[in-house]
């Protein structure tokens, strides 16, 4: 899974070919989430609130 960006501990990833909705992979130390990339919405998972802000 190619990583996109890295900062603050935050680890943005995507799959291509992945299942829809059009998503991306957020990787927050022992945390996970998918974000659609339209509305920028949690898909699932969870992260603290200072990496989602």
């Amino acid at each position: 899974m190619p990583v996109i960006a890295k900062f603050y501990g935050i680890i943005i990833k995507l799959f291509f070919s992945d299942h829809s909705p059009p998503h991306f992979h957020v990787v927050y130390g022992e945390y996970n989430a998918l974000f659609n990339i339209k509305t920028l919405e949690m898909i699932e998972g969870d992260l603290p609130n200072r990496a989602k802000n």
